[in-house]
């Protein structure tokens, strides 16, 4: 079945469509079909339902073929089979349901700083956020877009938020719940044909991180290597790179204002250097402190008028008067915010850096027992990208209330569909050409578990990561923890030595002897489990904690 025909066929006949409208137009619209309401500042607020306040992984689904399955790491439990008939079934009712709207919404952009690889992503909605959305994160298409890669390999993407699917048309192909029934929601994606659906998750999330997994699937088969990142360049040109899942402060930390931001989540790492996907940034807002994050903050909530503004707060609390209570949890603690990345002040607009010389690893520790900043060989270095050791937070995932540790490959486990091989592969190769170091930082709790202590003080954090990037860690003296392996240093800028040595900071040094132990062994187990027949290198695995 030739969706992309149909899906254009279906444009250009439905009565009432709104192809690449203005900016202003999406935000009229939004407002006017009560999609949206107008905050004090300008910024638009909108919730969704209780199942859309989080990505649905269990919902989120790959299609499955003899042709290209060889590419996919099936073991990977993210990585969940459907039929190209189920496919077929969904995209078919996403058209029904298209055409039975009264109105329609097209954007065409492309994902990727890099005119040589970015992606032409065309996006299909009856929600006028969605396209909002999709402007406020997806970049403009490049007058030189004719020299990419995929240049003649578009991707289409329909997006239907708030309609369901029929459960009993997709028992047996769609996953039961726990009361029995089948699921009516989907997020789909077929790599082959470059098609996906949407139907039923209201989350923007939804829709920027499938784009991802795209981007994740594709790129590494041209050479190219995507990471779950954020990356920005000192006043010298130099670029760094920070990995960490949602929550570890990728958003945060790289909103540094000595440093112009490339982009806060996502980007490649190609022979031209590094480049973002993304035309905007897609933050948590619970309990946001303007004193801290400052730069996020101001993006979001600068006063203007709504129709220049855009910014869409997604599941934050507001009040009648139009003002946002961002400390208010009560329906979700994963209050998000999208917004064009030139709201924030420094910026590079090209969104394209040189390749990067300081790779920081960022995990939030609720264990207590990593220390706040850490130097990690090649070798560790690799490990701990196919570790991606954190702990998953409230609100991150639908379910997820207190934290959880967790291991999730090169630090995004859900949109890394290959073989764990070609990554770990392709940033080895990729860190001896350009010699990149690494540290590791945690932006967790240390010295005792979650819920015993305060977190690491987030200023402290920017400390020690501006140690990293200005080289001041270069020099220092070391010393090896005998459990983790990772390298500490002795001293640090605005750190004492009982902060960076984590067992110092403990006032029971049994206890933490036994939590972190336990760390290791899930460590041990969970890499035996994830990579034991994956044919890792014997120097990498050796650097697994045990």
């Amino acid at each position: 079945m030739n969706w992309k025909t149909q899906l254009d066929d279906m444009v250009k006949k439905h009565p009432n469509v709104g192809i690449n409208i203005p900016r202003e137009e999406m935000i009229r619209e939004s407002v006017e079909r009560g999609e949206v309401i107008v905050s004090e500042s300008g910024a638009l607020a909108t919730w969704t339902p209780p199942e859309s306040s989080g990505r649905s992984p269990k919902d989120t689904v790959l299609v499955k073929r003899k042709e290209s399955e060889g590419n996919i790491d099936w073991d990977s439990p993210n990585n969940l089979p459907i039929t190209e008939e189920t496919f077929d079934m969904a995209m078919e009712d996403a058209i029904d349901l298209l055409q039975k709207k009264d109105r329609i919404f097209v954007t065409d952009r492309v994902v990727g700083a890099d005119s040589s690889y970015a992606l032409p992503v065309r996006t299909i909605t009856d929600w006028a956020a969605t396209v909002l959305f999709t402007d406020n994160m997806f970049r403009p298409v490049p007058d030189d877009v004719d020299k990419s890669i995929f240049k003649e390999r578009p991707f289409k993407l329909v997006v239907i938020p708030y309609e369901k699917l029929d459960p009993k048309r997709y028992e047996g192909h769609l996953r039961k719940l726990p009361d029995g029934q089948t699921s009516n929601m989907i997020v789909a994606m077929d790599m082959d044909r470059k098609l996906g659906v949407v139907v039923g998750s209201a989350y923007g999330g939804s829709v920027k991180k499938l784009i991802f997994t795209v981007m994740n699937y594709l790129l590494p088969l041209e050479g190219i290597l995507p990471i779950h990142c954020s990356a920005n360049e000192g006043p010298n040109g130099d670029s760094a790179l920070l990995l960490g899942l949602s929550g570890t402060g990728k958003t945060s930390l790289s909103a540094d204002p000595s440093r112009a931001l490339l982009g806060d989540d996502e980007h490649g790492w190609s022979d031209n250097g590094v480049a973002n996907f993304e035309n905007g940034c897609y933050a948590k807002f619970i309990n946001i402190n303007p004193e801290k994050e400052t730069e996020i903050y101001n993006a979001v909530m600068h006063k203007d008028d709504y129709l220049k503004h855009g910014a869409i707060v997604e599941n934050a609390m507001i009040y009648p008067n139009g003002r946002f209570d961002f400390d208010d949890d009560r329906f979700t603690p994963n209050s998000r915010a999208s917004y064009p990345l030139r709201y924030l002040t420094n910026i590079k607009p090209e969104s394209t850096s040189v390749h990067p010389k300081t790779i920081l690893f960022l995990t939030a520790d609720a264990n207590g027992v990593l220390p706040p900043v850490s130097k990690l060989t090649p070798e560790q270095a690799m490990l701990w990208f196919l570790m991606g050791y954190t702990s998953k937070l409230a609100g991150t995932e639908t379910g997820i209330v207190d934290p959880v540790s967790t291991f999730s490959r090169f630090f995004g486990q859900p949109f890394m569909p290959l073989n764990p091989d070609m990554y770990a592969s392709m940033l080895g190769e990729r860190m001896e050409k350009h010699g990149s170091q690494v540290y590791l930082v945690n932006t967790g709790w240390c010295g005792a578990p979650y819920g015993q202590v305060d977190r690491i003080d987030i200023n402290l954090t920017r400390a020690m990561v501006n140690a990293a990037l200005s080289g001041q860690l270069a020099d220092v003296e070391y010393e090896q923890d005998p459990i983790f392996k990772v390298w500490i240093p002795n001293c640090c800028a605005a750190a004492t030595t009982e902060i960076l040595n984590p067992k110092n900071s403990w006032k029971d040094k049994k206890a933490y002897e036994e939590r972190a132990k336990k760390l290791a062994s899930d460590f041990a187990n969970y890499f035996q489990k994830a990579y034991g027949n994956k044919n890792i290198d014997p120097a990498v695995a050796a650097e697994c904690p045990k």
